[in-house]
């Protein structure tokens, strides 16, 4: 296992204070809450921003933490953090499920306490094809064993189906959704193509949410978490 220093962008308060709140209402969505993904239904949603938080949250509070960027195809999280890591090259969550390294390869000890980080690594031919394959197993049993949190970033659900796929591995679900971007039926469906994988759906954050009456958005800010948000009428 190497060690990966991450740039890390401070949060103004509020958005801690969100990402505080997220972290509360996941430890009480019951026991047994030890693996979740996080996914939309769109690109940028904010989904990779706040899943690393949330993950980065958990581990401020002493827990041992595992944060897999499992959006193979497209992921924005190199772009943000810029990772570094000593000896230069960087291997990724891909390289290891085909087979090409092994995971004590794809593993990083971060600058932050406590987290630990899959980065996707390479785009490949078939992502689909990769989470199905057994070793994908392999290494959620691994995590779920050596982690007290595992956050799993995945690929939007409206777009591909990775997320359905890894879903069959996890504990909870948790949607980001950018206000009033995505309508409510797309967000209806992608939700109801998530419930048939029998994964559990926490609920959802509500992101880019106004946070003023002049219309000012702030960035990945957490606006609301609750199971019944995609039954209403708003």
């Amino acid at each position: 296992m190497h060690d990966l220093e991450l740039v890390l962008q401070p949060y103004d308060n509020h958005v801690s204070e969100a990402v505080k709140t997220l972290r509360t209402n996941i430890q009480f969505s019951g026991q047994g809450i030890k693996v979740i993904m996080f996914t939309s239904s769109q690109p940028n949603e904010g989904k990779s921003v706040v899943s690393f938080a949330s993950a980065g949250s958990f581990a401020e509070i002493g827990k041992k933490t595992l944060y897999i960027d499992a959006d193979i195809r497209k992921s924005v999280f190199v772009r943000r953090m810029h990772p570094r890591a000593r000896g230069g090259e960087i291997y990724g969550l891909s390289q290891y499920l085909s087979g090409q390294k092994e995971l004590s390869e794809c593993i990083y000890h971060t600058n932050k306490d406590n987290l630990d980080i899959i980065l996707s690594g390479p785009t490949a031919p078939d992502p689909t094809e990769l989470f199905e394959d057994e070793t994908f197993s392999e290494l959620i049993a691994y995590a779920r064993q050596n982690y007290d949190m595992v956050v799993i970033d995945t690929a939007p659900l409206g777009s591909v189906i990775d997320a359905a796929i890894i879903a069959r591995e996890c504990d909870g679900a948790i949607f980001v959704v950018e206000c009033g971007y995505v309508g409510r039926r797309f967000l209806q469906k992608t939700r109801d193509q998530l419930l048939r994988t029998g994964v559990r759906v926490l609920g959802v954050v509500l992101n880019k949410v106004s946070n003023h009456k002049g219309g000012y958005y702030g960035s990945y800010y957490y606006g609301d978490y609750e199971d019944h948000y995609l039954d209403d009428d708003r």
